[in-house]
């Protein structure tokens, strides 16, 4: 009996041994808590970005339409409520851009302001065309053709948002939630152009401006609007996990809706990778 306890003496002395020597994931991991990461601090990074946006253009240059044609004779065949329906585009482009922002935490709980910059060239145009009609005489005693073309254009060059978040720590991964403002720096254009030919019959306002028998007159009318570098506004959302690596290094991935509503509707999405260094 001595001799059997000796035995299992001495291999517990040996077990006691050998797990000393074992690395610290491996000696005792099982079952302890994870250690959550210190995410409080300034942190700084850049960022590479990947996404859609939808353009929503509907009926934005009536007024231009209606101005163009005042006091001209073919308001009188209902020119003005035409519907040129321009209706949606969407587009996909990528940008790249940097961030910048001071997390808050308390045990597992982080919250953040933060600012997120993104360049690149997002955006869209569409067209649409109304007619020819037909109509007449009008009160000129004149046949008229009419037809019209619309343009609408938005290039989104430079987008910042500014965003509070709220996230929590597990280990080394900050999963988290955010929203706030959204600014841009875009190009916007409209323009409409109205084409009218007209003659004493039908035949004269419906032929060719360049055929063997023209109308009496042909001519066109045109108006744009042109904006650049405008600043336009709207709100973001969306949600993402940054990772520490080693030190103050991590790495993130990220997913943002942002919905401009400043004169032309524009909802983008865009997903990003980044990487950052906390101080």
């Amino acid at each position: 009996m001595r001799g059997v306890l000796l035995a299992v003496a001495m291999f517990a002395i040996s077990a006691s041994a050998h797990a000393a020597d074992m690395p610290d994931f491996l000696r005792g991991s099982v079952g302890e808590p994870t250690v959550s990461s210190n995410w409080q601090g300034f942190f700084v990074g850049g960022q590479y970005g990947y996404g859609s946006s939808d353009e929503h253009f509907s009926g934005s240059n009536t007024s231009m339409l209606n101005t163009l044609i005042a006091n001209n004779v073919i308001q009188q065949m209902g020119v003005g409520q035409w519907n040129l329906q321009l209706g949606g585009v969407s587009a996909r482009s990528s940008g790249y851009g940097a961030f910048t922002g001071y997390n808050w935490q308390w045990d597992d709980v982080v919250a953040g302001l933060e600012m997120s910059y993104l360049h690149g060239s997002f955006g869209g145009a569409t067209t649409a065309t109304a007619g020819p009609l037909i109509g007449g005489p009008l009160s000129d005693g004149f046949f008229h053709s009419v037809s019209v073309t619309s343009t609408d254009a938005i290039a989104i060059s430079d987008m910042a948002t500014f965003r509070a978040r709220a996230a929590y720590a597990y280990g080394v991964f900050l999963p988290y939630v955010f929203a706030g403002l959204a600014l841009g720096n875009a190009d916007i254009s409209q323009s409409v152009t109205v084409h009218d030919q007209y003659g004493p019959t039908f035949a004269n306002a419906a032929a060719s401006c360049s055929g063997p028998t023209p109308p009496t007159v042909c001519y066109s009318i045109h108006a744009d609007n042109v904006l650049h570098n405008h600043l336009i506004y709207g709100y973001t959302a969306g949600l993402g996990v940054d990772i520490k690596l080693v030190g103050g290094l991590f790495m993130r991935a990220e997913w943002e809706y942002v919905r401009f509503v400043d004169l032309i509707q524009v909802n983008m999405n865009t997903v990003r990778a980044g990487l950052g260094y906390k101080f």
